[in-house]
């Protein structure tokens, strides 16, 4: 499923070359495969084709309309945490009753606005938010159904930025207190207790905290059954991790559903899964142009014109992303750190990275940018956003413009 290769030293994304990308659209620039995109899509729907279920793309990751319509497109849902999202959503054709509202703090306007839409269920995060939504829906004369977002106090042992199941978290209602809440929505005529949901954290590379978090929601689920609280929804998130460098191997769909289905047998729930990272992450690349070679003492920089304002992840992080030439020239390595012009110390895509000999022009991708890369890009130092473009086959579109500096003051 990997659709980035090297042809006669020169990297491909499909049947294009990223320099004739870079020669016709400039840098920096997103590349997204269609193929390894609408591909990994499937990939997480057969591995869970012998049970009811629902993959809902995790809009966040990367949210641009023309991914959102393949995904929509394929018949799978959306997992949204905002009401632009849900606006984007719904521009993308998804279908409404396939849309799944997440997130630890929507507004009131949000809720009406999703109920208005007709959205399949609120994942609701706490007891004031569970009334604010009765409140809306009773306004509206509607009914909205809801499933608790619950707290397994799962350890999913990722970076803590993105650990979201473990106690401290800001995220979900504690296990323990959720029978008294669920308790609370099944009584109130605004809502329909439905579903129950969790989501641990984001690119798990071990299947077993999956597992012991649906092992939690089980027992929830069949004691919640036992006190009247019929649910026939288990929301499992997202979090499937991908291989970031070389060597790593995370879980594949398959394995990961294995564990999932092994715990949830003969329970009667339609699972819905949220994947994201999974989906986007290696569909796509961050194309990057050398500036400058740089030397401080001991120390040997490559100056690109990507920025922490295009890709945010190793600044916040310390995330890792692999960095290659676009056209590899054989000749032997050097250790230097690849950086950008912002002015902030943090602003670097790699460092200590062994790269062959660079000079002004040549190009350099960076992998693993499809997911959290454009999405949380901005325009620091006024620098505009980076171009989007969909490679198909031997054909490749601008699927959102580079921004100008007009877009930098529209508005102000």
């Amino acid at each position: 499923m990997d659709y980035f290769n090297y042809e006669n030293g020169e990297l491909m994304v499909e049947n294009v070359s990223l320099a004739r990308i870079a020669a016709e659209v400039g840098a920096p620039a997103y590349v997204y495969s269609r193929a390894a995109f609408v591909g990994r899509l499937k990939a997480f729907e057969a591995a869970f084709a012998d049970v009811d279920h629902l993959v809902c793309y995790s809009v966040k990751v990367n949210a641009n309309l023309s991914l959102l319509r393949l995904a929509a497109a394929g018949g799978y849902g959306a997992d949204i945490v905002s009401g632009g999202e849900l606006f984007k959503a719904l521009r993308a054709d998804f279908r409404p009753e396939r849309i799944v509202f997440s997130g630890v703090g929507k507004t009131a306007r949000e809720m009406a606005e999703a109920l208005e839409a007709g959205i399949l269920m609120f994942n609701v995060e706490s007891e004031e938010e569970l009334e604010v939504l009765a409140k809306t829906a009773a306004d509206k004369n509607k009914r909205a159904r809801v499933a608790l977002r619950v707290n397994p106090d799962v350890d999913p042992k990722t970076h803590p930025y993105i650990a979201t199941g473990l106690s401290g978290s800001k995220f979900g209602i504690s296990h323990k207190e959720a029978p008294a809440v669920y308790a609370r929505a099944a009584a109130s005529p605004a809502l329909e207790a439905a579903g129950v949901a969790c989501h641990i954290g984001s690119q798990l590379t071990d299947a077993a905290p999956f597992a012991d978090a649906a092992a939690r929601l089980r027992g929830l689920t069949e004691n919640l059954r036992a006190a009247g609280v019929d649910l026939k929804y288990m929301d499992m998130g997202g979090g499937l991790g991908i291989a970031y460098r070389e060597g790593e191997t995370p879980p594949t769909p398959a394995e990961y559903a294995a564990r999932i289905k092994n715990v949830v047998d003969g329970l009667g729930v339609k699972l819905i899964l949220e994947p994201g990272r999974f989906v986007a992450g290696n569909s796509g690349v961050l194309l990057a142009t050398v500036l400058y070679n740089k030397q401080n003492g001991a120390k040997r920089f490559v100056v690109t014109d990507c920025a922490m304002n295009d890709l945010i992840r190793p600044s916040l992080y310390g995330a890792w992303h692999d960095i290659v030439p676009v056209r590899k020239s054989g000749a032997p390595p050097a250790t230097v750190d690849v950086v950008g012009p912002v002015c902030e110390s943090g602003d670097f895509m790699g460092k200590d990275r062994p790269l062959q000999p660079l000079v002004a022009g040549d190009l350099l991708a960076v992998k693993g940018a499809g997911a959290y890369g454009f999405a949380m890009s901005s325009n620091y130092n006024a620098r505009p956003r980076a171009v989007e473009v969909l490679v198909d086959g031997d054909n490749f579109k601008i699927i959102k413009p580079r921004e100008t500096y007009e877009d930098l003051v529209r508005g102000e």
